[in-house]
This record gives C-alpha cells, sequence and structure tokens, in this order.
C-alpha cells in the first residue's frame, strides 16, 4: 500500500516538473545566441563582472580609493593587492622652512603622504564576486563592472591593474562622441505690432 502512494506522489511530482517546464518552454526567451545576437547594454546593466575602480567625478582617470586597505581586509579569497602612494619629496622651500623649524626648536611639519593608492591589482582568476569589497569600500571607489565579453587565453589575462585599467576606461569615454545636443525650437516670429491708431483730429467746425 505504501509503495503506491509513493508512486503517486512520484508521478504528481512529475507532473509538477512538466507543468513547470511546459509554462517556462512558453515563455519568450531571455538568452541571446551568440555571436549572431549580443546581449543589449541594458539587459548587461545587471551583469556582474569583474569589479572596477570608479573614478572622480572631475577626474575620472583618477580614483575615488584613498587605500585605507579595508577591500583587501574584506577579500575572502585575497585577491586585490594595493599600495599606498609614496609620500612625495619635500621641496627646496619646504626642506628650508623644515630646517628652520628645527632650528627654533620647533617640529618641523613633513609633508603628509597622499591617500591614493599607488598600486591597486586585481586577480579575477581567484575572485568569487562576492561583493565584500564593495560592501567594505568606505567612499564607493569599487563596483562591478558589466563587461559581459571579457575573454582571456592565459591566466594571467584576468589578473588587472586596475589604475591602468580606470585611465583606459577613462580615456575612452573621452573619445566617445558627446550626443548631440537638443535644439531648441525657432520661435515663431513675432506678429508686426498694429500701428497705434491716432485719433484723427476732429476739426472743431465739423463738430
Amino acid at each position: 500500500m505504501a509503495s503506491i502512494f509513493r508512486t503517486i506522489a512520484d508521478l504528481w511530482s512529475l507532473v509538477v516538473g512538466l507543468g513547470i517546464t511546459g509554462k517556462e518552454f512558453c515563455k519568450p526567451g531571455v538568452t541571446v545566441h551568440y555571436p549572431r545576437a549580443e546581449v543589449t547594454p541594458e539587459a548587461a546593466a545587471s551583469f556582474r563582472g569583474p569589479i572596477e575602480l570608479i573614478g572622480l567625478d572631475k577626474d575620472p582617470a583618477k580614483p575615488k580609493c584613498i587605500a585605507c586597505m579595508l577591500c583587501v581586509s574584506a577579500c575572502p579569497s585575497n585577491c586585490i593587492t594595493v599600495t599606498r602612494a609614496p609620500t612625495p619629496k619635500p621641496t627646496p622651500e619646504e626642506l628650508k622652512a623644515m630646517a628652520e623649524a628645527e632650528a627654533r626648536g620647533e617640529k618641523p611639519k613633513k609633508p603628509a603622504p597622499p591617500k591614493a593608492p599607488g598600486t591597486w591589482t586585481y586577480d579575477f582568476s581567484l575572485c568569487s564576486l562576492c561583493g565584500s569589497c564593495v560592501e567594505a569600500c568606505p567612499v564607493d571607489s569599487i563596483g562591478f563592472s558589466h563587461d559581459i565579453y571579457m575573454v582571456g587565453t592565459k591566466r594571467e589575462d584576468f589578473v588587472f591593474d586596475q589604475l591602468a585599467r580606470l585611465a583606459r576606461k577613462a580615456a575612452a569615454r573621452k573619445q566617445e562622441p558627446k550626443p548631440a545636443a537638443k535644439v531648441a525650437p525657432e520661435a515663431a516670429p513675432e506678429a508686426p505690432a498694429p500701428a497705434p491708431e491716432t485719433a484723427a483730429a476732429t476739426p472743431a467746425s465739423e463738430a
């Protein structure tokens, strides 16, 4: 008896599965047959590809990154390597001011290191696309790219210098043709103002 109920349950599961398959089969296709067709940019916008740096609004070739290393700590795959930019050498004027401050017994103020990365390397072959680095970044300097057709023939092809990649991307955007500005519709020519009516002088004799 138990085997009969089990058989019925299995058949019902098969019917449910076939129903779901038939329902999805009748829906319009959501995939494209590459390379005969390519995914539209609108559809690729939701694709989470390799992470990339986001540039400053004023200078898109420079990242927002402040080299705080939170992304390196958050990455469970150890696929991010960041080094801080070196401290700039003091200028002769700064050296002179520092020497004068030391002569006065004061503590000279040395140039502070810039809050920017010197190198930013990303190994996509190790990345699990978990997004931990994106969530950890305090300045929103990391985002997912939408490069859906990235290919490579060797592992080294997926090790990215993110600073150079950002600079190339900014240069490419700079060369893109700008959308044509909308031309305001021409205003209709104004109708000539009617000539002011002049009251005909009524001769006093006709009044």
